[in-house]
């Protein structure tokens, strides 16, 4: 199933994409599955991705060290140009920026690795928009995100939804949008209902 062309003029933009993000299959398909479409670009570091591992293996007795590093590896074959991990210096330089969690300065350092003009995480409150505006980010949640997209490119996000739901066996319409809503988008599980013509 080939998804539609995107408009000519079209710009990629870079998301830094947060380990709470990543964290959800269906975030990480919707997300992942819009770069194939060509709507944006994806970034993530190794820190990341290790931090996404350690809470899906807390989280879920199923999920194994193996499975994790059988999830990072498809990743990083898939998206080769996703992971940019900051140099010990860029780290350091972080040193000093005022968050509320500290922990977070990874994260920054890596947007600003990766060129990201933007940061996808749910916890948006841990990257004060003054803080991040001196640094040329913005943040932006997954469902905020995803809602731009549909709204902007409703036939590639059908797409995407579609890719997302025959990538997982046994999945529907239904169970996907329902897993959106979990996953914390609701206004997106809203909006594909609509383009869908179903209920979420």
């Amino acid at each position: 199933m080939r998804h539609p062309e995107v408009p000519a003029g079209h710009t990629v933009q870079v998301y830094l994409a947060d380990a709470n993000v990543l964290y959800s299959r269906v975030l990480r398909d919707y997300l992942l599955y819009s770069v194939r479409a060509g709507l944006i670009s994806v970034a993530w570091s190794q820190s990341i991705l290790e931090e996404m591992s350690e809470h899906l293996m807390l989280n879920r007795p199923s999920f194994t060290q193996e499975s994790a590093d059988r999830l990072v590896r498809a990743m990083n074959t898939a998206f080769p140009y996703a992971r940019h991990d900051p140099s010990d210096a860029q780290l350091q330089a972080m040193a000093g920026l005022d968050l509320p969690d500290a922990d977070d300065r990874h994260v920054v350092a890596a947007a600003l690795t990766a060129e990201a003009r933007f940061i996808c995480t749910h916890n948006i409150k841990d990257f004060p928009p003054d803080v991040m505006v001196g640094l040329g980010l913005t943040v932006i949640t997954p469902d905020d995100l995803l809602c731009q997209l549909v709204r902007q490119h409703q036939e590639s996000m059908l797409w995407v939804h579609r890719t997302s739901v025959e990538s997982l066996p046994g999945a529907t319409d239904r169970s996907t949008l329902r897993a959106l809503r979990n996953a914390g988008a609701p206004k997106t599980a809203d909006l594909m209902a609509q383009a869908l013509g179903t209920t979420a």
